[in-house]
């Protein structure tokens, strides 16, 4: 698998500019040479609510309208074109439409002409060589010749990166992804579970939208941040360690990077002679905030070397878990909807997190509409 990521400028959405950058980076990638007529090609995008555009937390739909064009440009048909995602919380039929309408991606899909899915249908994809677990996956997805994956560039709570490994987790129907998070609640067993998914999705290549990232709290709480690039890769483990470098995180800190390295599957960093295209805009990003979380969720590297070896005992009660701020709750019950552990409840029209339960996943904070959930801290460890 070629391994390089591809670079281009971007300083902007509009239109006539991202298309441009797409172009190159078609021209460029050698995966590129499987869109072909007759080919059935499944865009992958980050749909992780119906979030406006300018909030920096879904693909933005420029970058959708430039990849389907140039899919188009190397033959393949409107009709062949299916764009498909799972966001947060069930999966169903009005709220996806409404999710895809509000991200601006369903303007877009119309526009082109192209298949937009807002179906529940999903079935078991075979297990993939390599791959412990077996996934239930959207349809588009188990029917599609060519899977392009296309991310944005965000932090997460939970995983530190949200980019082309973590944004195949949307492929997974509804509140499936929450039954993951409770299967695999350790970090270390979620980040292995998504190389499965990796392994099993197997996309062509990604697409990467870093024009404007998301930066903080996210993957949907913090804010955007003007990065001014496109990247394209058909290694999706190469992007993202391509991406830590830029953004100043461990590799080993992100969990499916280091179940991954582990599994012999990617280098422990990244190789700076593989990036390629615009090579200028591979550099560090700089002040980029991770989320709050983040540090102290890994803090065993800052405690002192003498206490270290009981870090792991006491983790389960000091690490950073969700918290309701119930002066901005608004009761909508989404994040009691999407807990896995069933965490959660309303009373008083506000929501209530059992914290005995709580497997800190994070999936409530991702969902909240109104950016009510927090991230509570141990008091040790608020100044590190």
């Amino acid at each position: 698998m070629d391994e390089r990521v591809f670079f281009a400028a971007a300083p902007s959405y509009s239109q006539s500019a991202v298309d441009d950058a797409v172009e190159g980076l078609f021209r460029q990638l050698p995966a590129a040479v499987l869109l072909a007529p007759g080919k059935k090609v499944l865009l992958k995008p980050n749909l992780l609510s119906g979030t406006a555009p300018e909030k920096a937390v879904t693909t933005h739909p420029a970058v959708v309208a430039a990849v389907i064009r140039a899919a188009k440009r190397r033959g393949v048909a409107a009709a062949d074109i299916t764009v498909a995602d799972s966001p947060g919380g069930p999966h169903a039929s009005g709220l996806v439409k409404a999710a895809w309408k509000a991200s601006g991606i369903a303007a877009v899909c119309a526009e082109e002409g192209v298949q937009l899915y807002t179906g529940t249908v999903s079935g078991e994809a075979p297990k993939a060589e390599g791959a412990k677990r077996r996934f239930t996956l959207l349809e588009p997805v188990l029917a599609a010749d060519v899977i392009i994956d296309l991310p944005k560039c965000k932090t997460h709570m939970m995983t530190g990166l949200s980019a082309a490994t973590k944004n195949l987790f949307g492929c997974i129907p509804g509140l499936q992804k929450a039954e993951w998070h409770m299967r695999c609640p350790k970090k270390g067993d979620f980040g292995d579970m998504l190389i499965d998914l990796l392994l099993t999705v197997k996309p062509s290549f990604a697409v990467l939208d870093g024009v404007v990232g998301h930066e903080g709290n996210g993957p949907s709480g913090g804010s955007p941040r003007p990065l001014g690039f496109l990247a394209a890769a058909e290694d999706m483990l190469s992007m993202d360690l391509a991406l830590c470098r830029m953004l100043g995180l461990a590799p080993e800190s992100v969990p499916y990077l280091a179940a991954a390295q582990k599994r012999g599957l990617c280098p422990a960093a990244f190789d700076p002679a593989l990036a390629a295209g615009e090579t200028a805009l591979f550099a560090p990003v700089e002040n980029f905030r991770l989320p709050d979380s983040w540090r102290k969720m890994n803090f065993s590297d800052s405690a002192p070397r003498a206490v270290r070896w009981a870090v792991p005992a006491v983790e389960k009660w000091v690490a950073p878990r969700p918290q309701i701020a119930p002066a901005r709750c608004i009761g909508c019950g989404r994040c009691a909807e999407i807990c896995p552990q069933h965490t959660i409840e309303l009373k008083n029209k506000k929501a209530h997190i059992k914290p005995k339960d709580c497997i800190r996943c994070f999936c409530c904070h991702e969902v909240c509409p109104v950016q009510a959930i927090d991230t509570k801290r141990f008091f040790l460890f608020k100044k590190l």
